[in-house]
């Protein structure tokens, strides 16, 4: 199953390259268990500040001095750990959330605690579609510093970034907006028509046609069943693109 005229490949993560399983099951614990002492431990540093005012900003807040005046909590921590844990448990896109847990990743994956889960077909389909002259990047609601850190720490595969020539996130839009994959196309400098986005979630799919791109749905093991009304061919293996 061969796409025409595809000059770039945008890949999701979550449910596409790699489990849900795995970003649920390990990732998001790894930063749960330490949060308290990171936060504790790291606030005044620069990118952890910036991720923390950015958590202000998201909630509403001007900022995180502001926000704490107006709350009941003890201090900024408390209430800055508070968001967090709800915005997790609520799987939030947010982008200062996103922000945080990859600066906390990054200490695991730099640690050698942490590495990370793709599908076995993944990497060997990339290098295909690569040495075919595709250009491929990735887009994903985690912080582009947290996608390097991913690809860069495989259990499998090792360091394989320079696979990739770019990478998206949020501060492109959310990924169920369609002027989102319009704006990534412009930066791309192709045509919508010429980039294929692969990904779990139909709204995003859906976006991403809208938007002009060709897509596949990506069908893994966990992932939830797209609806039937979805336009759009499903793969279960990067093999069959």
């Amino acid at each position: 199953m061969q796409p025409t005229e595809v000059r770039g490949i945008l890949l999701d993560i979550e449910g596409t390259t790699s489990s849900i399983s795995f970003v649920h099951d390990v990732m998001f614990p790894y930063v749960l268990e330490r949060l308290e002492t990171f936060v504790a431990d790291n606030q005044q540093e620069t990118e952890v500040r910036t991720a923390i005012e950015q958590i202000a900003v998201d909630a509403g807040h001007d900022s995180l001095a502001a926000w704490t005046l107006n709350s009941n909590a003890a201090t900024a921590e408390e209430l800055v750990i508070q968001e967090v844990r709800r915005l997790m448990a609520q799987d939030s896109k947010a982008t200062g959330l996103k922000a945080l847990q990859g600066i906390v990743w990054r200490a695991g994956f730099n640690s050698g605690e942490l590495r990370a889960h793709v599908y076995p077909d993944v990497i060997p389909s990339i290098q295909r579609w690569k040495q075919a002259g595709i250009d491929i990047r990735i887009y994903s609601s985690g912080s582009i510093a947290a996608q390097k850190l991913f690809f860069g720490h495989l259990e499998a595969f090792g360091d394989c970034l320079q696979l990739f020539s770019g990478h998206y996130d949020t501060t492109f839009g959310g990924k169920k907006e369609i002027s989102s994959y319009q704006r990534i196309a412009i930066d791309w400098q192709l045509c919508p028509s010429e980039i294929l986005f692969v990904s779990d979630i139909a709204a995003e799919l859906e976006a991403a046609q809208a938007a002009g791109l060709q897509t596949r749905a990506s069908v893994r093991p966990g992932n939830s069943p797209l609806p039937e009304t979805l336009h759009s061919v499903r793969i279960r293996s990067f093999e069959e693109i």
